[in-house]
């Protein structure tokens, strides 16, 4: 049966199903202390998606792009040398000391092995990328697979030749786009499967030359869902130009605010919920999931096959029996609190930067190994004996952050010992604080100088057409007009939008991806009632945002 217990971290209510408990006798680990937000939370601090820093080669010195900061005080060198043979990560091995608590000593090794700065493998011509594999001739790309020639974004997989998306599948020549899968010429589009040549349209399936359109099936040249000939569909909207685009975008968003939404945002599910949830079976109150089954409290796990996962966080591509896990996957299977294990990583509690390694507890950067502790090598027999023995000890001797929250074992790591600031993390995301609060909370929080340059453009002073754009723009040094940085148009960029005429923007690249997001469902599930029928529901919308939102009967009775 259900129970209802208290987070030690946000002090509200949250309930634990029977389900759960099934799945946490499973994995043999004890009910969390924390509610699935703040765990959610917990484990999005430590994953830098997309922002780059220069840092020193613990190596050679050399300067590098890295995902972690100087200030993080860890030991970054690049990838190849990381897997390289000139290093054995058992050289930093150590025993496991009983008057110090299990976190603190995990953390102090971390601080000693090298870690790779960028996470990336099989780049060509993508120097610019990290967090992504098998990307060719990509530029500012994260969290990315199997793309070539794309720009400016995050989750773009198996892609080419789209610029300013966020987690996109399949698709082709697409811009300032969120949540597709199989579309080609989509603009400022969301949530669309199977369609083409889409303007401005949200929840549409095999859909072509549609333009403000909401929850249409099958429909070609259709504008504002009303349907109209090939001849007269699109006549003179000047979407070439920014003006055209921005009194678009506005008259497409108050016609949006008049459609339904249904009130768990994704398509072809069975027994699923939450937003962003496609082609998935019993995954539950989950964010950004695509082809899994048996999920619950899991986000961004965008790479299918997954499977019998709860709290896993990023990644995913065959992950199985996965509990309190962040950026781990490729065929990972029974790890516990642990984060960027991959691939053909199995039985592992506790550990980072682990590869094809199983049966380690506590260890850092590993490969290839097994029955290991804070990286020393045990046999099979002492391992055993000695995790229970760890597992009782952080029973204990737990941590304890400033604020007074008890970590013993079963829950993830603090969030004061990750390496990177709250502020260049997923978690901003998703729970937006500043930084004072930050500060409050004794998180990190990690600001770096953006550098000065000398501005030779404002960004309102670029053509409102992308017509009378001329090649000399690739020299001038842009102040986006929304956070006064200095930023550039890059060939690619330049090039992409003149053949899909599109203007040219007049803010950098951060604030694109901000304004992309910012309007997208969070991480948060609301008890509210249909619109059209009353009944009670639960949905990501939030009721104080007024959005229409229907029940799966009332919605497929009037859209499908």
């Amino acid at each position: 049966m259900s129970e209802n217990r208290i987070c030690q971290n946000c002090k509200n209510e949250f309930s634990i199903e029977a389900d759960d408990f099934s799945f946490y006798e499973k994995m043999q680990v004890p009910p969390p202390t924390f509610c699935s937000q703040c765990r959610m939370v917990r484990r999005l601090v430590f994953r830098n998606e997309r922002r780059l820093f220069k840092v020193n080669n613990a190596f050679t010195g050399e300067k590098i792009f890295s995902l972690y900061p100087e200030q993080s005080g860890m030991k970054v060198v690049t990838q190849d040398e990381w897997f390289g043979d000139s290093w054995d990560p058992k050289e930093y091995a150590c025993d496991y000391d009983f008057s110090v608590n299990c976190f603190q000593q995990l953390f102090d090794l971390d601080k000693k092995v090298p870690i790779y700065g960028l996470n990336v493998r099989g780049m060509i011509q993508s120097d610019y990328c990290a967090n992504a594999s098998y990307l060719k001739d990509c530029y500012l790309l994260f969290n990315s697979n199997t793309s070539e020639n794309c720009l400016y974004g995050n989750s773009v997989d198996t892609s080419r030749d789209c610029v300013d998306n966020s987690h996109i599948a399949k698709s082709e020549r697409c811009y300032e786009s969120f949540w597709l899968n199989n579309c080609y010429q989509c603009y400022y589009t969301i949530m669309c499967v199977d369609s083409r040549n889409m303007w401005f349209s949200r929840d549409c399936l095999d859909c072509s030359n549609c333009f403000g359109c909401t929850n249409l099936r099958k429909a070609s040249y259709c504008i504002f869902n009303q349907q109209y000939t090939k001849e007269e569909y699109l006549n003179e909207l000047n979407l070439n130009t920014r003006s055209g685009i921005e009194e678009a975008n506005k008259v497409c968003m108050d016609f949006w605010k008049t459609q339904p939404n249904k009130l768990h945002q994704g398509l072809m599910n069975t027994n699923s919920n939450g937003a962003y949830v496609s082609n998935c079976k019993n995954v539950l109150d989950s964010y950004l999931v695509r082809d899994s089954e048996d999920m619950r409290y899991c986000q961004y796990m965008l790479v299918g096959g997954n499977k019998d996962c709860m709290d896993a966080c990023v990644w995913g591509q065959k992950t199985e029996l996965s509990y309190e896990t962040v950026t781990c996957g490729e065929n990972s299977y029974n790890l516990k609190f642990c984060f960027d294990c991959w691939p053909n990583v199995r039985d592992c509690e506790y550990s980072l930067h682990l590869k094809s390694s199983s049966d380690c507890f506590a260890c850092v950067g590993l490969k290839n190994a097994q029955y290991c502790i804070l990286n020393k090598q045990y046999t099979k027999d002492e391992y055993f004996e000695m995790v229970e023995k760890i597992k009782k000890h952080m029973d204990e001797m737990p941590y304890i952050d400033k604020k007074g929250r008890v970590y013993k074992y079963g829950e993830f790591f603090p969030i004061e010992l990750s390496a990177f600031g709250y502020n260049n993390t997923a978690a901003k995301d998703q729970a937006p604080i500043n930084k004072e609060e930050v500060e409050e909370n004794n998180y990190p929080w990690i600001e770096v100088d953006r550098g000065n340059y000398d501005i030779t453009l404002d960004g309102n002073d670029i053509p409102d057409n992308i017509n009378d754009v001329k090649d000399s723009i690739l020299n001038e040094v842009i102040r986006c007009t929304n956070c006064g940085y200095a930023h550039r148009i890059v060939p690619g960029e330049l090039n992409f939008l003149r053949k899909e005429s599109l203007p040219v923007p007049t803010i950098c690249y951060e604030c694109r991806h901000s304004r992309r997001i910012e309007n997208r469902l969070r991480n948060n599930l609301y008890n509210r009632n249909c619109s059209k029928c009353d009944i009670a529901i639960s949905t990501p919308f939030p009721p104080e945002n007024g959005d229409i939102v229907y029940c799966e009967k009332c919605y497929q009775q009037e859209v499908i």
